[in-house]
């Protein structure tokens, strides 16, 4: 495993962390304990010491399930990072009661890395005007928290404004080879570094898009290096590429994933990649740029949907069709994971979406998620939905699916 340093605190961080939002889950939807723990560990033994989650990640469920994944001793091997949820805070007081339950659920006396979750530009004017700075300097001072950061999910105006009102050890940030000008970006990165902040970076692989499956078109041009790489190697080394990057995290969801992606970390250095590489990536970007229709890295802050819209499954569902083709297939896959067939579940088709509103605002890629639902709808809705949601019931019966 490879290390890079903090800045403020010299502590040395693996370049990959392991992100606790996207853990292996049971059918019921809820976390696959046994599975996810021994993934966890395996990283952990491998190298792996930060460890990153939130109040929000699987519902809920994500930092009780660490506190017993880091249990035996894991705890003491790792410096863990959880995140305040500041939609919910109204007040001081209020980010005191988040700090402690967070503290309680994850069974820890301290956040070794305490983030202000998912700002933007209006958000961190809200905290900031209620005393987040206070609260902040309070909990490192009595040891409840011991940096102090943010992760970003707005535009790169607001971002180094962000910077420069607080004396931060770190922030997190979305960035990889497609999201160069998106967000903080690559000026966000680097004037984060300028001003002294250690940066992770979420969403390097685009929730698992830029790997699983790979376009062949995409995969033509991967082809022509000189030196062969895996999709998630060359992503990955993309990122670690850039000296100002401290830590990647990867929400990892099977044992494979894990150790593909520590394989990767064998080459995770700065500086390494050559211009004849960093072209290459460049154009596997523009290809990807051509052929996705929706900005969804299925991060899935827009859900729960109040018509049970399963948002991001509609979105991945939309851009695998132009991005794989296929599509009589996609139409049956559609109606038997939307239609419920698959999961045992109720109907999340997009045309349930009656434009409420409510995940305006919510999506990090600032998405217009209803009229959007609606290009999904006219794509694999309509006549025939029916009959196909009958015909996958047959198949699924028969295992056949």
């Amino acid at each position: 495993m490879l290390y890079r340093k903090m800045p403020k605190n010299e502590d040395e961080l693996s370049i990959l962390g392991f992100g606790a939002m996207r853990l292996p889950t049971r059918s019921d939807g809820s976390i696959d304990e046994e599975k996810a723990t021994q993934m966890v560990r395996y990283a952990i033994d491998n190298g792996v010491n930060y460890v990153d989650t939130a109040w929000p990640y699987h519902m809920g469920e994500s930092e009780p399930f660490l506190a017993h994944a880091l249990a035996d001793g894991y705890r003491e091997k790792v410096k863990l990072a959880t995140k305040m949820p500041q939609w919910m805070v109204k007040s001081q007081a209020d980010m005191d009661y988040f700090l402690d339950a967070q503290l309680q659920k994850l069974n820890t006396d301290h956040i070794d890395y305490y983030l202000v979750h998912s700002l933007v530009g209006s958000s961190w004017k809200t905290v900031r005007d209620l005393g987040i700075a206070e609260f902040l300097n309070k909990a490192k001072a009595d040891g409840r928290i011991i940096n102090a950061g943010f992760s970003y999910h707005g535009s790169g105006e607001d971002f180094k404004d962000i910077v420069d009102d607080y004396d931060w050890d770190f922030c997190q940030i979305q960035y990889n080879f497609l999201d160069e000008n998106i967000q903080a970006g690559t000026k966000g990165l680097e004037y984060a570094a300028s001003r002294g902040l250690g940066v992770a970076i979420m969403e390097p692989l685009r929730g698992g898009n830029l790997v699983d499956p790979v376009p062949s078109e995409v995969m033509d041009i991967w082809n022509e290096a000189e030196i062969k790489r895996s999709p998630v190697q060359w992503a990955l080394c993309w990122v670690w590429n850039h000296p100002e990057v401290t830590v990647v995290l990867s929400g990892m969801t099977e044992p494979s994933q894990v150790e593909q992606n520590l394989k990767a970390t064998e080459e995770g250095f700065a500086s390494s990649l050559t211009d004849k590489e960093l072209y290459l990536v460049e154009r596997v970007a523009e290809k990807y740029r051509k052929l996705m229709k929706i900005n969804c890295t299925g991060c899935r802050y827009c859900m729960p949907c109040p018509q049970n819209v399963d948002i991001p499954a509609c979105f991945e569902t939309y851009n695998n069709l132009f991005m794989f083709g296929g599509k009589d297939r996609l139409m049956m896959m559609y109606a038997a994971k939307l239609g419920g067939i698959l999961r045992g579940a109720e109907r999340n088709f997009a045309s349930q979406c009656v434009q409420c509103g409510q995940c305006l605002g919510l999506c990090p890629q600032n998405l217009s998620i209803p009229d959007l639902l609606e290009k999904v709808a006219e794509e694999f809705e309509g006549p025939g939905l029916e009959e196909r949601m009958e015909f996958a019931k047959q198949l699924f019966a028969n295992d056949s699916f």
